[in-house]
């Protein structure tokens, strides 16, 4: 594997564990699609540091466990901006 590849995916389980991050917000904080940066964390990651790997399969654990509620709490929000758009 590329040195410049290996460098990408550490920074990206870095950020994830600093930030509790999920491969959404990374994607996006790193410009690669949902597709790369989980692939990066969930496989190639456990290639090249197993204690990092460990790390970042635990917040993205804890993400996955509450993605229901995130979910549920974007509908909310988003039915309260139409109501209240149309009481305008």
């Amino acid at each position: 594997m590329c040195e410049d590849i290996k460098a990408r995916i550490i920074e990206e389980a870095r950020y994830i564990i600093s930030t509790g991050a999920t491969v959404r917000q990374t994607a996006v904080n790193f410009h690669f699609s949902k597709s790369t940066v989980h692939k990066d964390v969930a496989e190639r990651l456990k290639e090249i540091d197993l204690l990092l790997y460990k790390q970042v399969k635990k917040v993205l654990d804890v993400n996955l466990s509450e993605r229901h509620i995130r979910g549920g709490e974007a509908t909310k929000r988003k039915y309260q901006l139409k109501k209240e758009f149309i009481k305008k």
